[in-house]
């Protein structure tokens, strides 16, 4: 999956905001439709729609799943 649909990205929003409501902290990972989205690509992806939201003054059809960029020393 390298994408969800605007429909399951509001699910997966509401998902964690009803977990961070019964136990005081956002799950360490997400499962949209047998797929685990790890809570720093989910925190990403929604920084990114809420950027998007403010500069285009509406929703996108579609919100990738992108891994946050990571450094690694040779």
């Amino acid at each position: 999956m390298e994408r969800l649909t605007l429909k399951q990205y509001r699910n997966m929003v509401t998902e964690i905001i009803e977990y961070n409501k019964l136990n005081g902290e956002m799950p360490i990972y997400i499962m949209v439709e047998d797929y685990k989205i790890l809570k720093n690509v989910y925190i990403d992806m929604i920084d990114r729609v809420n950027k998007f939201i403010l500069e285009m003054g509406r929703n996108p059809r579609t919100v990738d799943i992108q891994p946050v960029a990571t450094f690694c020393t040779v």
